[in-house]
């Protein structure tokens, strides 16, 4: 029998400005490696990325945080949630574990509410984001479904607002973001939307994530930020994208060709959680990306 190797694969908690930020790790811990910053979308956290830091962990350094509001991050009471909070913390992380600025970058994988944090911080330090995983994070309007832009009509002072919000956090839509658009739901775990829903169920984590879903339109306002960053900088963009996504349209991932025109774009028969059905197909593509871009790195 061949001898099989997993990776180690660290849980940590680094306190930013009072918040308990709870993250995952493993890979070389090398001061010159390259790091992968994996960030997450809703309603998930950190626990989305297990299989593929599995997968990968052996030849790259991931690092995979809770955001405020989601798994098992905590936050001081009176946090206000908002994408911008969230960036902060995102920022502070990236700083207090030294994983960009002072010449270093980091390459960065985005889903969902993963992708306005960290084109949120491409705003703030425009340098620090060498390269990017796209995989169903939206910055284009071409890209929003009908069912997203009803979420973004949701904001402060609407009436009925919050209710409407609220009607998406049962675990009946947590499962459906899972399994919806997939080929074979067979192959979805149901320990991912099952631990959603724990935490999702948490004292207060109801009234954290009503606000930041009123807030998700500032997102929509940035977008021609977003754009111009992108075409500006061109970071290399692998893009990965499941055509079953109830929220982000393929003509969403389509439209970041643009601006990058050499990214790479693979689409994939599953949901929103691509991960969930498609590692098989999606592990080898990201590895294949990461292995390029070390390469490249050590002939600059």
């Amino acid at each position: 029998m061949s001898a099989l190797s997993l990776p180690v694969v660290k849980h940590r908690t680094v306190d930013i400005s009072g918040i308990g930020v709870f993250y995952r790790e493993t890979g070389p811990e090398r001061a010159d490696a390259p790091v992968v910053l994996l960030l997450h979308g809703f309603p998930s956290s950190s626990h989305q990325y297990r299989r593929l830091m599995d997968a990968l962990g052996n030849d790259h350094h991931l690092i995979a945080p809770d955001l405020p509001g989601f798994g098992r991050t905590v936050v001081p009471d009176g946090f206000e949630y908002s994408f911008e909070t969230l960036t902060d913390a995102v920022e502070g992380f990236v700083t207090a574990l030294g994983l960009a600025g002072a010449g270093r970058r980091l390459a960065v994988y985005v889903f969902d509410y993963g992708g306005p944090v960290a084109f949120r911080l491409a705003e703030r330090h425009p340098d620090w984001i060498s390269a990017l995983v796209v995989q169903n994070a939206n910055a284009y309007t071409e890209g929003l479904s009908e069912i997203a832009q009803g979420l973004i009509t949701e904001r402060p002072g609407v009436p009925g607002a919050e209710d409407r919000v609220r009607q998406i956090l049962t675990e009946e839509v947590t499962r459906s973001q899972y399994e919806g658009g997939t080929t074979d739901p067979s192959v979805v775990s149901p320990d991912g939307w099952t631990l959603d829903q724990h935490y999702l169920d948490l004292p207060g984590r109801d009234a954290a994530q009503i606000a930041l879903a009123l807030d998700y339109h500032t997102n929509v306002e940035h977008y021609p930020a977003w754009q111009r960053w992108l075409g500006e900088h061109r970071p290399p963009t692998l893009i990965l994208w499941g055509d079953g996504d109830p929220f982000f349209t393929v003509e969403g991932a389509r439209a970041y060709l643009r601006d990058l025109p050499d990214a790479r774009l693979h689409v994939f028969a599953t949901g929103h959680f691509a991960l969930e059905e498609s590692l098989p197909e999606i592990a080898p593509l990201v590895d294949e990306f990461l292995v390029s871009l070390n390469e490249r790195a050590s002939l600059n």
